[in-house]
């Protein structure tokens, strides 16, 4: 069984607008064998928050911030990573998987 997603709709179209980049591509980042999962404590959300950096549709690499609920992973925002995380995501998997 896969993983199930939901978002609010309106913000999805917000995220779009602001980042270019869809929540039905976000989702696609988790299917990333390589992701980097976060905590993401920067704030009181009032619910645990978590930021994945993964690959979509394995070309394009996706900063995603998201709360799981149930059964479910609720997307809150995307956006393409910054050079920062990209620089975290690539070195944290060429220490991870060198030979």
């Amino acid at each position: 069984m896969g993983l199930a997603f939901e978002w609010h709709t309106v913000k999805a179209e917000a995220n779009f607008q602001a980042h270019g980049v869809s929540f039905e591509l976000a989702q696609t980042a988790f299917k990333d064998p390589f992701a980097i999962e976060l905590l993401d404590d920067r704030e009181d959300y009032r619910e645990e928050r978590l930021v994945l950096i993964g690959m979509a549709e394995g070309h394009v690499l996706l900063f995603v911030a998201y709360t799981e609920r149930e059964d479910r992973i609720r997307i809150i925002s995307a956006r393409r990573a910054t050079k920062r995380e990209q620089d975290h995501y690539f070195k944290q998997n060429t220490q991870t998987h060198d030979l």
